[in-house]
């Protein structure tokens, strides 16, 4: 029996959400070596190379559609790169569950978009999930944990620039891939680019390409850039499959990954009342925007 497009669509966002929230979690681990914007001029080049490599493979027989190079070129200037650079600097300033969790505001500015400009239909029981699942996240960081930052700080505009990037990007995307609809190609594009963003900003700023650091420190970051890349590709393939207002939501369940992951490899994160509440509350929201 053969699987629906929103099916596969389901499917691949919740893969999505699975590396999006290891990366934030593995990226703790990079920052102990190098500052988040040396660090991003590592990961996104990482990922693509590795790209490059494998394109002949991914893209074999596949023409390209030029009109659609132009929207990725545009996406590739801040997504991945400048979307990188704010998730680093803040997960070195608030943590990892506050950044991710902030994240998930991602999908009220994807699911307007959506809504507004690609007339995707938005049903009131997917609305009662979305804003069920948000309020869920919100639970989860509402629990704080040792060093996680200032909720007072002007940080806390870092991750909410990242969820709006992320909230932004999807639609935009989605009128890429109507005229090219290919996620490898989109990805390919848009990550050349922003590994070119990412270099030329680290040369400005230090006059190196990439920083002196502990070889643990690139690895680290390789490694992010890696798991980022591929959670990227199958967002780009979700949203080829299906619905905007149907992806977001789904793959802005990662701060659920971020904070299992947080409890078990970094041991900040204490159980609490309010993080299985808030824990229980998103799933709920997920169930309901598939119902829906």
């Amino acid at each position: 029996m053969s699987l629906s497009p929103e099916t596969i669509a389901v499917g691949l966002a919740f893969a999505a959400a699975i590396l999006f929230g290891t990366g934030v979690v593995i990226t703790q681990f990079g920052l102990k070596y190098l500052p988040p914007l040396s660090g991003a001029a590592v990961s996104v080049p990482a990922f693509t190379s590795v790209f490059l490599l494998l394109s002949p493979i991914l893209l074999r027989g596949e023409p390209v559609v030029w009109r659609a190079v132009p929207i990725f070129i545009g996406v590739g200037l801040v997504f991945p790169a400048l979307l990188t650079t704010l998730t680093f600097s803040s997960n070195r300033l608030l943590g990892p569950v506050v950044t991710g969790a902030l994240g998930n505001l991602a999908p009220l500015f994807s699911v307007t978009l959506a809504v507004m400009v690609l007339h995707e239909p938005l049903h009131p029981l997917q609305l009662a999930g979305l804003v069920t699942a948000i309020s869920g996240v919100f639970l989860i960081t509402i629990s704080r944990t040792s060093g996680t930052g200032d909720w007072r700080s002007w940080a806390l505009l870092l991750p909410v620039a990242a969820a709006f990037l992320r909230g932004v990007v999807p639609p935009i995307i989605k009128v890429g891939l109507a005229i090219w609809p290919s996620p490898i190609g989109a990805g390919l594009v848009g990550y050349i680019v922003s590994s070119l963003v990412v270099l030329t900003s680290e040369r400005l700023r230090t006059g190196r390409f990439i920083a002196r650091a502990p070889v643990a420190g690139h690895l680290w970051f390789a490694a992010v850039g890696i798991v980022n890349g591929v959670a990227t590709l199958l967002l780009y393939a979700a949203v080829g499959y299906g619905r905007v207002s149907l992806v977001t939501p789904l793959v802005a369940t990662y701060p659920l990954v971020t904070v299992a992951l947080s409890a078990v490899l970094l041991s900040n994160v204490r159980v609490t009342a309010k993080l299985a509440c808030g824990t229980v509350a998103a799933v709920a929201g997920v169930i309901l925007v598939l119902v829906g």
